[in-house]
């Protein structure tokens, strides 16, 4: 953890931001971060106060060579939990911003670069070039602002949507930060990799995670990280293709999407051919292939892959790569041989058992009378990937994306690294909610085999009677009690929480029977 640490350079650049007192500090920053990093790897809670207790309980050469042990006038002087509170503040208000704005700053952004890349081993680090990206929900330790209100202990967190895993009611919001990684993977057709995180960032849940994110990754390429394919759910791919498409694209990144069902099947034309799935299609396609999604659950795949196949001999061939200013050049199928069109007369002398069509169009547009079309950037920029969609090539090639999912697995793990927002439980009786008021009135049966029916029984009738004075007036007996006498026993008395748990109190006879007053 110290050679971490050290490669990475982040405690020197904190440790030189610090303002300098009168007295040495005796907790620097490299210990701070040593001792965060052992709580975490010992699978404690992320508390402030479990750091001090990890530090503590090093060996004595290792705490006097870390400075948790260090010689005072009066004698050895071991750190105190209020100097591990004093250092953490001044180091967390380094690198933060005034007034906070739900983004790391620079300062920040760096560290958060540079502390995973040196995690990753040295024989490991250039294993794959592979991404899986995404996003999920992380709660902040402050409570959130009372309604009306913007203060709370963490101005920089928000409200927002956790993603679907988490459980509670749909449509609950939370509030805190979204947390971005991307996921080491292996290549395609390659070798197992670890999952490990190139690359984290947090962002408020006000800010768009998906824009957050997209300049660490187009900053890779300068840290000697060129990015390779880079895997990405529909959550990502329904964006506007300024947010992560085109600023990925220049970088080096190939993308590997799943398209968001409003993204997908015919969405237009360019020169007559049909804009479809991230590809350009010959006009004369058969109807269903270019709105051809993909395969349902328990849905023969092999059906599948033959009408995807046939899709991919209607689609437009690319003959040049993409410019410095993101345009390329596409060709008709039958200019290729891939079909036979009576348009091309060249491909009619090409073999039978390639399709043929039957009906070209009348009025044919340029992709069928030119040699070649001309493909601007913002034409499929949102949708076209790697491979096309829905083949099995990107299925194959998406299911890689699972490392993103395990990787969060293993942060928001409970057993693990446990990095989420602390709770306490509270006993005793707490009020009813109004709720539940009806409930929490009605006595409960202290035992099980004592059994009543007080809401299966019609209440009598009142009657009008002569009002009589306090002194004389007999308290009523409890609902479900027919005996009076049993308003005299200490039988424990069950009441229905406002969660609907149910609680027991001990009933003295006073309880039940005040004494009249004078």
């Amino acid at each position: 953890m110290e050679d971490i640490i050290d490669r990475a350079g982040i405690a020197l650049r904190i440790g030189a931001l610090l303002p300098a007192g009168v007295r040495a500090r005796q907790l620097l920053a490299r210990a701070l971060l040593l001792g965060i990093m052992i709580t975490l790897a010992d699978h404690r809670p992320a508390h402030l106060t479990r750091v001090h207790q990890a530090l503590t309980a090093l060996d004595e050469d290792d705490q006097w060579r870390l400075g948790v042990l260090a010689a005072w006038k009066a004698g050895p002087h071991q750190l105190t939990c209020r100097q591990t509170e004093r250092t953490f503040g001044l180091v967390a208000g380094v690198p933060g911003k005034d007034p906070p704005d739900g983004l790391p700053s620079g300062a920040l952004q760096r560290a958060c670069d540079d502390l995973p890349g040196a995690s990753i081993p040295r024989e490991l680090a250039g294993a794959s070039r592979s991404l899986a990206v995404d996003w999920t929900d992380l709660e902040s330790f402050s409570r959130p602002p009372p309604h009306g209100t913007t203060g709370c202990a963490d101005p920089g967190a928000s409200r927002g949507h956790p993603t679907a895993s988490l459980p509670g009611p749909e449509g609950e919001l939370f509030f805190g930060y979204y947390a971005s990684a991307a996921i080491m993977t292996r290549e395609e057709n390659g070798p197992p990799v670890p999952g490990l995180a190139r690359r984290l960032t947090l962002s408020s849940c006000r800010h768009d995670p998906v824009r957050a994110f997209a300049p660490v990754l187009t900053g890779m390429p300068a840290a000697g990280i060129p990015p390779g394919d880079t895997l990405a759910g529909s959550g990502y791919a329904r964006r506007d293709a300024g947010a992560r498409a085109l600023p990925l694209r220049p970088a080096g990144a190939r993308l590997v999407q799943d398209l968001h069902p409003a993204d997908r099947g015919p969405k237009g034309t360019r020169h007559g051919a049909i804009t479809s799935n991230g590809n350009l299609s010959c006009p004369c396609a058969p109807r269903p292939l270019p709105g051809l999604g993909p395969p349902a659950p328990g849905q023969d795949t092999a059906d599948h892959d033959a009408k995807t196949a046939e899709l991919a001999r209607c689609k437009l061939s690319r003959l040049t790569a993409d410019d410095a200013d993101g345009y390329h050049r596409v060709q008709c199928p039958a200019a290729t041989g891939k079909v036979r069109c009576p348009l091309r007369p060249q491909s009619m002398t090409r073999d039978r058992d390639r399709p043929e069509i039957l009906a070209p169009p009348e009025q044919p547009q340029a992709c069928c009378t030119q040699q070649s079309i001309t493909v601007p950037p913002d034409v499929l920029a949102k949708t076209a990937q790697k491979h096309d969609y829905p083949s099995k090539a990107h299925r194959q090639s998406y299911a890689r994306r699972t490392s993103a999912e395990r990787g969060f697995a293993a942060i928001k793990d409970t057993a693990g690294n446990n990095i989420s927002r602390g709770w306490c439980r509270l006993t005793g009786l707490a009020p009813p909610h109004p709720a539940h008021r009806d409930a929490a009135r009605r006595p409960q049966p202290a035992h099980h085999h004592h059994t009543e029916h007080p809401a299966a029984r019609k209440p009598a009738p009142r009657r009008d009677q002569a009002p009589t004075s306090r002194r004389t007036q007999q308290p009523p007996a409890p609902t479900g009690m027919s005996d009076p006498q049993a308003t005299l026993s200490t039988r424990p008395k069950r009441e229905q929480g406002p969660h609907g748990n149910v609680k027991t109190s001990w009933c003295a006879a006073r309880d039940l029977n005040p004494e009249p007053a004078d």
